[in-house]
Formats: C-alpha cells, sequence, structure tokens
C-alpha cells in the first residue's frame, strides 16, 4: 500500500453515495479510513431537515459502509458546519489524514451551480491530495448509483420519478421553463 492511500478520509453524502464507495473501494488497499458525513447547517435560517433525521441518514450510510468494508480499519463522524468542504477539510486536517477520497457524483453543471460544488472545493482548496476513484456500476447491471437530488434521469428513477417540488410554488424544483424536447 502506498503512503498516500495509508490514512484517508471518505466523504459520504448519503446511502446511495456510501454503496457507490463502498463498490469504489472494493480491491483496493487502504490503511485506516474516516468516513466523514456533514450535517450542513443553515447558518442562522431554520434548517430543512431535523438533526435528528439527519444524523440517522448518516448512521445508516455508516453503516452500509461498514457493511461492505468488513473489518477495515474504518471510524465514522458526523460533523456539523454551514460549509461542507470546509468540514471535510478539518475532519482531514485531525485525522492526519494523507488523501481526500471521493467518487464522483452526477448533476448537471447547473444544478451543481446552484448548490454549490463540494466536490470542486475538495479539489480545489485542498493542502492534501484528493484521490478521485471510478464510479463502478451497480452489481445488478444498473447504472451507478446517482445522487438523488442531481436531476438526472437514475436519480429520478431512485424516487418515485417525479422532480421535487419547490416549497413556495409547488412547481418542479428544476423546472427551467423552457420547452421539453425528446
Amino acid at each position: 500500500m502506498s503512503d498516500l492511500l495509508n490514512r484517508v478520509v471518505l466523504p459520504v453524502a448519503s446511502d446511495d453515495d456510501a454503496e457507490a464507495t463502498a463498490r469504489a473501494l472494493d480491491g483496493h488497499e487502504f490503511g485506516s479510513m474516516l468516513a466523514v458525513h456533514v450535517v450542513e447547517k443553515a447558518g442562522g435560517a431554520p434548517d430543512k431537515a431535523g438533526v435528528e433525521q439527519r444524523e440517522a441518514a448518516a448512521e445508516e450510510a455508516f453503516a452500509i459502509l461498514e457493511s461492505h468494508l468488513g473489518d477495515a480499519d474504518l471510524d465514522t463522524e458526523i460533523r456539523y458546519d454551514t460549509d461542507v468542504a470546509d468540514a471535510i477539510f478539518a475532519a482531514a486536517d485531525e485525522f492526519d489524514a494523507s488523501a481526500i477520497v471521493i467518487t464522483p457524483r452526477g448533476g448537471s453543471r447547473w444544478i451543481q451551480l446552484l448548490t454549490g460544488d463540494v466536490a470542486l472545493s475538495l479539489v480545489t482548496e485542498t493542502d492534501r491530495p484528493v484521490v478521485v476513484l471510478p464510479d463502478v456500476p451497480h452489481p445488478d447491471g444498473g447504472e451507478p448509483a446517482a445522487d438523488a437530488t442531481d436531476g438526472s434521469e437514475p436519480a429520478a428513477d431512485a424516487t418515485d420519478g417525479s422532480e421535487p417540488a419547490d416549497d413556495a410554488t409547488g412547481e418542479s424544483a428544476h423546472d427551467t421553463g423552457g420547452s421539453e424536447s425528446e
């Protein structure tokens, strides 16, 4: 094993992300790993989901990683911050990580622009190597896991197939007002 993979931080956003990360890690040798889930705080505004609900989702994601990785040297940690990338950097500093290991997440550049692109921040603002593992297809032959909020077809299929509604208008949050084309 190289020194690069001796102590790694694994940011995990959801159970689908944990599943994709576990598949990507399969066959690679790592030393100590710290899986980090960041509960993004709203910075003074009311949070969209309750803290307990988000903590439970993080624990589910960690359980998926643990079940796939077996007896690997894996610790887990939930962090709370208004900036997800900063929280991951702080975890990497405290863990004395040799690298941050991520898997690609879907989503159009438009969605990433609107929501902030954590992956871009991880790559451009870091003081340590970032290893991007390739997305590995799901064993059932389906597409790689998608973030259920990325607006892609696999994401829509992962949910109930409907677009998320904007809380204020009830309209599709992904509706750009243009016409649909086939």
